[in-house]
């Protein structure tokens, strides 16, 4: 519910070009305007265009997105980063150290390595986007429209 959701949250992968990314868009979508969304990877990528194409296929715009590191983060402080990769898990780990933060390890698939047909690695995407959502969901339930 709303009164359990953090007050910021920095979503963070290996490249921040597809996991993180989606992560941040789909967080935004929900709870964006009582949420500080942002992204970041332990080093920068360019986005993914099979990232945008499966964000797409829902309605959200990824498109525009710049990837940035940790260290180009303009917020230093978050209640909550989640990490989407287990390099990211030792660097936010690490962030732990200087800011009073909570951090969770999301688990998630890196569709990146997938080969094959453009819709063999469309689907692994669609799979890691419909994964992602699934967890905020759960995470970070979208509560009813009050009633007038």
């Amino acid at each position: 519910m709303a009164e359990e959701l953090p007050g910021s949250v920095l979503f963070a992968c290996s490249f921040n070009a597809v996991r993180s990314v989606m992560a941040a868009a789909i967080m935004r979508h929900y709870h964006g305007t009582k949420v500080y969304v942002e992204s970041c990877g332990l080093r920068a990528g360019d986005l993914d265009g099979f990232a945008v194409a499966v964000m797409e296929e829902i309605g959200l715009d990824i498109s525009t997105y710049k990837s940035k590191t940790f260290d180009e983060l303009e917020d230093g402080f978050f209640d909550l980063i989640i990490t989407l990769s287990p390099e990211a898990q030792h660097r936010a780990v690490e962030m732990t150290r200087t800011m009073a933060c909570d951090v969770e390890f999301w688990n998630t698939f890196d569709a990146t390595i997938v080969e094959g047909s453009r819709e063999v690695r469309l689907e692994a995407y669609r799979q890691v986007r419909d994964q992602i959502k699934k967890r905020i969901l759960e995470r970070f339930p979208v509560s009813p429209a009050p009633k007038v």
